[in-house]
């Protein structure tokens, strides 16, 4: 009689818990949201300061972005790093990924380890050692500093990208065009490339907003002269006060939204090339197959 009793309060209990992880699931959604809610309005103020909620409507915040070159200027210059970052952490870290995921080495797990170390340690630490370096040399204000210390932070978006690309790939498929004669070369580029490629360009556009989006680094660094625009921002908000800061952050909402979706959309089709492509391939294990078919890996 017991037994059916707890039986029967089981769904109840679970049902209660699921109330309350979506409860705190929602709240936690609208902590997150809740400054959207309040940058937006702002940014279509009428006021000439900060205030909600916003006394009318107007785009004056926005004409004055577009027609002032020192936003200008550090929009642009933050889009010209960030692309260059964007192609020199996919050019370091897909290869990387490959080796890692690939390769049999000592030290595999260390390696790993380093690489993925600029998403650990705290990006103040960071900032504060290559300050004292850059200083020495004599990079404080130029745009390479920048583009240098981007790279590194952003090396590791490409790497975890690209590795979990891999860890669904379809080896025999590799096996299978070598087999009918490919060079190693040329089944990375018209095989593996093509399947990973989703992957890959996901870590891109995360190594893009990455750089695109930093500003602990861009305070030590970035000087007077090389000011991006997180770092106008920052000023902005320090000494200006107006909601053309508003409006310069809903932009980038829309923007990095955007970015965010497309992501999404590379890996939901990289799943599904590695799916359609698995099913090309004969089930063969890699144990089993010929010889011939066993190459060494890329």
């Amino acid at each position: 009689m017991r037994k059916k009793q707890l039986h029967r309060s089981a769904p109840k209990r679970a049902g209660a818990v699921g109330i309350w992880v979506g409860t705190i699931a929602a709240l936690v959604l609208f902590y997150l949201i809740f400054p959207i809610l309040i940058i937006v309005p702002l940014s279509f103020s009428s006021a000439k300061y900060l205030s909600f909620p916003p006394p009318g409507f107007s785009l004056q915040w926005y004409e004055n972005f577009f027609g002032r070159s020192d936003w200008l200027d550090a929009a642009w210059l933050s889009i010209w790093i960030g692309l260059v970052v964007m192609v020199l952490a996919t050019a370091l870290g897909t290869p990387a990924a490959l080796g890692l995921v690939r390769g049999r080495f000592p030290g595999k797990t260390f390696i790993n380890a380093f690489i993925i170390s600029p998403l650990i340690a705290p990006v103040i630490i960071v900032a504060i050692g290559v300050y004292f370096f850059y200083a020495q040399v004599g990079l404080i204000g130029s745009p390479v500093a920048l583009i240098l210390v981007h790279t590194c932070l952003a090396v590791p978006f490409v790497v975890i990208n690209v590795s979990a690309t891999l860890q669904g790939f379809d080896e025999r498929l590799e096996y299978a065009a070598m087999n009918l004669g490919a060079t190693p070369w040329r089944t990375f580029w018209q095989v593996t490339l093509p399947i990973i490629r989703p992957g890959v360009l996901a870590g891109a556009l995360f190594a893009f907003i990455s750089s695109f989006d930093e500003l602990i680094v861009a305070l030590f660094i970035s000087g007077s002269t090389a000011v991006t625009l997180p770092r106008k921002m920052w000023q902005s908000i320090r000494f200006e006060i107006d909601p053309t800061i508003a409006a310069v952050s809903t932009i980038l909402i829309a923007f990095t939204g955007a970015l965010f979706l497309a992501t999404e959309l590379f890996r939901r089709r990289s799943e599904r090339l590695r799916t359609s492509a698995a099913a090309v391939v004969p089930v063969q294990s890699n144990e089993t197959a010929s010889p011939s078919m066993r190459p060494a890996p890329i």
